[in-house]
């Protein structure tokens, strides 16, 4: 009884988080990067993702971000496309999220791009999906001696 309601609350926090970073990310303002800024056709890109999320297309969004990492692995924008592929791989509506894929997205970030002003979100984001999968196998772990305590 008490499980299910603590469940749906991190769902519920999670998404609410991914929400409102990923509308911050894709409203079409790209993050200055030093000298090195996004070019007007990659700012672009990056605004047209949130398009495909609002559509629902998170493979469409998730290609697209792709293309931008691919045209830009080490410089800006591919940081914003590393924290967007992470937050659509978190996201809630996407049916196909995967947490420990958004996970190694955001770790990429500080690795690849130790001086992007998104390295303290992603550390941030790479926080709170630890502590939802640790969160994830407590309740299994409760789960579990629910049933040996039932049988």
């Amino acid at each position: 009884m008490g499980t299910k309601r603590s469940r749906e609350r991190q769902y519920l926090y999670l998404s609410v988080a991914c929400l409102t970073l990923f509308t911050l990310f894709t409203s079409g303002a790209c993050v200055p990067w030093k000298q090195l800024g996004p070019t007007r056709e990659e700012c672009t890109h990056l605004g047209s993702i949130s398009d495909f999320i609002v559509r629902g297309d998170f493979e469409g969004a998730m290609r697209e971000s792709q293309d931008i990492l691919a045209r830009s692995p080490l410089t800006p924008p591919g940081d914003e496309a590393l924290m967007n592929m992470g937050l659509i791989s978190a996201h809630y509506a996407n049916p196909k999220r995967d947490y420990k894929k958004a996970l190694g997205y955001f770790m990429r970030i500080e690795k690849e791009f130790p001086r992007s002003p998104l390295v303290e979100e992603a550390k941030i984001w790479a926080g709170v999906l630890h502590a939802f999968e640790k969160a994830q196998q407590v309740d299994i772990e409760i789960e579990n001696k629910r049933k040996d305590l039932g049988k």
